[in-house]
């Protein structure tokens, strides 16, 4: 006798230009540079046109990258790529994760959400702490 099981599994795929979502806010934080300063350490360089956006309200379109377990996620990262293909966040034009810190808990999913809130610019290396945030944020319908 033979049991088979199953379980949905998002294993890496190809960067699909379709899937990636863009929006003029995504083009602000695609022009945040990195300044590598050894292997262990890189800083966010912040040109004058990001530095106007800084503790403003910012909107942002993306995907769900789950920092914590559960299904309620009160903080993740958010992406222009789907969770399965979050390898290609950060290079070959395609811009950086943020961080998004929810004034309430969401349900996680795989589709696209959009949420506004304060966005936050820290001068931390990004090795170890992501940079860039929405704090406060609310989801959008």
């Amino acid at each position: 006798m033979y049991l088979f099981c199953t379980n949905t599994v998002y294993a890496q795929r190809p960067h699909l230009a379709s899937d990636q979502i863009d929006s003029f806010n995504w083009g602000i934080i695609g022009l945040i540079k990195f300044n590598q300063v050894s292997s262990t350490e890189v800083y966010p360089v912040y040109s004058e046109t990001v530095k106007r956006f800084e503790n403003k309200p910012f909107e942002l379109q993306g995907y769900m990258i789950p920092v914590q377990s559960g299904r309620n996620q009160n903080c993740f990262l958010l992406a222009t790529l789907p969770v399965n293909q979050c390898y290609f966040c950060g290079k070959n034009g395609v811009p950086i994760m943020i961080l998004v810190n929810m004034s309430a808990p969401i349900q996680l999913t795989f589709k696209s959400i959009k949420v506004t809130g304060k966005l936050t610019l820290e001068n931390t290396n990004a090795v170890k702490y992501v940079p860039v945030s929405l704090e406060h944020a609310v989801l959008l319908p």
